[in-house]
């Protein structure tokens, strides 16, 4: 088994209900559901003229490899509706994989770890709550210490 963290997002319709469904889905599809972030009230990065979203990271065991993971996500994503017209635009639900293990892959379809975790706080701030001391590989700092050196100002926002 392997241990992935993955953060999930959602500013359309009824977001909470969605990244319920999404966490349901990825327990139900990819793996064991060990431990769930609160929910985050977070402004939208990259494009801030849409909805607020909301945001829960979850640390994930799983029997997949990181591609076989990330085809699943992408799977659930569909069936949840999510639509790519626009990057960085609104969606039902976005889940990206933060972490998995201490692996680096730089592909171009799959970058873990997640290229820019160390500069969002909407990211960091759910993972720090559930993973403090995990190594992010490609730093080999902790959680906790890129939080802390953190210079993203986004409004983030513990709702739950």
């Amino acid at each position: 088994m392997h241990t992935t963290f993955l953060l999930l997002g959602s500013n359309m319709g009824d977001s909470k209900q969605y990244i319920a469904d999404a966490i349901y889905m990825i327990g139900e599809k990819i793996g064991k559901v060990e431990k769930q972030s609160s929910l985050y009230q977070t402004a939208s990065w990259g494009k801030s003229d849409q909805p607020d979203f909301i945001n829960q990271a979850i640390e994930l065991r799983t029997e997949l490899n990181p591609e076989s993971l990330l085809k699943s996500i992408l799977e659930i994503e569909k069936l949840l509706g999510r639509q790519r017209s626009e990057k960085w635009g609104s969606r039902t639900i976005d889940i990206d994989i933060l972490l998995y293990e201490d692996q680096i892959i730089d592909d171009p379809d799959l970058k873990i770890p997640h290229p820019f975790l160390p500069e969002r706080r909407f990211a960091l701030m759910p993972l720090h709550e559930i993973a403090p001391d995990f190594i992010h590989s490609a730093s080999g700092k902790t959680i906790e210490q890129l939080l802390l050196e953190l210079t993203d100002e986004l409004f983030v926002k513990k709702l739950s």
